[in-house]
């Protein structure tokens, strides 16, 4: 049976230059494409998001921040509005264009 990819967004407010740089690379391991400061988005499935989501908490270590991991459904992510610069995510497998 196939593993099953959501998209997932992740928004992030940490306070600590180094513990922010922590999840950012965090997201950027694992796969996840920025589309703002501290904005990711990308597909995982559910056993990586709760893989990244431990590695933030490690990262954090009681630090002062917040982070929001959001599965979005295909149908609701399409519904997204965007403006400004048209963003085209592209991963290696996966091409999101809002």
């Amino acid at each position: 049976m196939p593993m099953v990819e959501d998209i997932l967004l992740v928004a992030y407010d940490v306070e600590k230059d180094r513990i922010r740089r922590r999840v950012f690379e965090a997201c950027k391991d694992y796969g996840l494409i920025p589309v703002q400061y501290s904005t990711f988005v990308g597909r995982l499935t559910r056993n990586r998001r709760e893989e990244l989501a431990g590695r933030i908490e490690e990262a954090l270590d009681g630090t002062p921040g917040n982070v929001l991991l959001m599965p979005v459904c295909e149908a609701d992510f399409r519904k997204l509005i965007r403006i400004g610069e048209k963003l085209s995510l592209t991963q290696s497998d996966v091409s999101i264009v809002l």
